[in-house]
């Protein structure tokens, strides 16, 4: 009796023990991938303790930023405002194209299936080609400048949109559709009335993100010749001038934090 009832009192196993075998080798998998990647590209804790010094040395000669180069920086014509219009404009004409790709590329509104397989799948390359290498493309096309940072924006963000919002498409109420389509709509008024006022507040939540994301982006593809004020923090660099660069640098945070705060309200206020 006092066995049953000490068997009775146990608390059932969260987890069986077939599960916690095989997540045992997952995990010992996983760490073994990690040991052995960190030993063939020597990025070990000793590698990093050696480097700290260096960094150490090469950190003080950033401070103190150049406070002098805030007004050319902050010129309405001047670099940083070349990377929000940059932004703008590639997060926009991308969300203009996202709009029919999301609708082509959503099992529940396509049902021709290649046409649904063809748009995902063109979808999937462009979400393959980092925007650093589309910059690089587009920079040895066209030149230096601002344009080829726009189109490799474009096609970046064109990728994460219509996947974002293709994806809400698939999880909105059928039934509205449906009922809609009982009553003899169109497929543009069952859009316009059922699709439209389900999807809006994730679609406007979507393209405030992505203009994060390509606030971001423009400063790094900058870096590469695509304009912008990454353009101007390279050539600081290459020259040398680390006060310069960490002044821009820290332009470059407050402007992010900034517009990351708005867009943060902006989505809270809408969501």
């Amino acid at each position: 009796m006092t066995n049953g009832k000490k068997l009775a009192t146990q608390a059932p196993a969260i987890l069986p023990a077939k599960t916690k075998a095989k997540l045992t080798a997952i995990f010992a998998i996983v760490l073994g991938f990690f040991l052995l990647s960190t030993i063939k590209t020597d990025a070990t804790i000793g590698e990093l303790a050696e480097g700290i010094p260096n960094m150490a040395q090469v950190f003080v000669k950033f401070f103190p930023p150049n406070f002098e180069i805030i007004g050319p920086i902050l010129n309405p014509t001047g670099p940083l405002a070349e990377t929000l219009q940059m932004a703008i404009i590639a997060t926009t004409i991308s969300t203009i194209i996202c709009i029919p790709l999301s609708l082509l590329a959503a099992q529940n509104v396509t049902r021709n299936k290649v046409l649904y397989t063809t748009v995902r799948t063109f979808l999937n390359i462009l979400r393959t080609i980092p925007d650093l290498v589309l910059a690089v493309i587009f920079v040895g096309l066209f030149g230096i400048g601002v344009f080829p940072g726009i189109i490799a924006l474009v096609i970046f963000s064109l990728g994460i949109l219509a996947k974002l919002i293709s994806e809400t498409i698939e999880s909105v109420d059928m039934d509205q559709m449906e009922a809609m389509s009982a009553s003899g709509a169109n497929v543009f008024q069952k859009i316009s009335f059922a699709l439209i006022p389900q999807v809006l507040p994730q679609f406007t939540s979507f393209v405030l993100y992505v203009f994060e994301i390509n606030i971001r982006a423009s400063v790094v593809l900058g870096l590469v010749g695509a304009g912008g004020i990454g353009l101007v923090l390279s050539q600081q660099l290459k020259f040398y001038n680390y006060p310069n660069a960490m002044m821009i640098i820290i332009v470059i945070f407050a402007v992010v934090v900034i517009i990351e705060y708005i867009s943060t309200k902006i989505r809270e206020a809408i969501v």
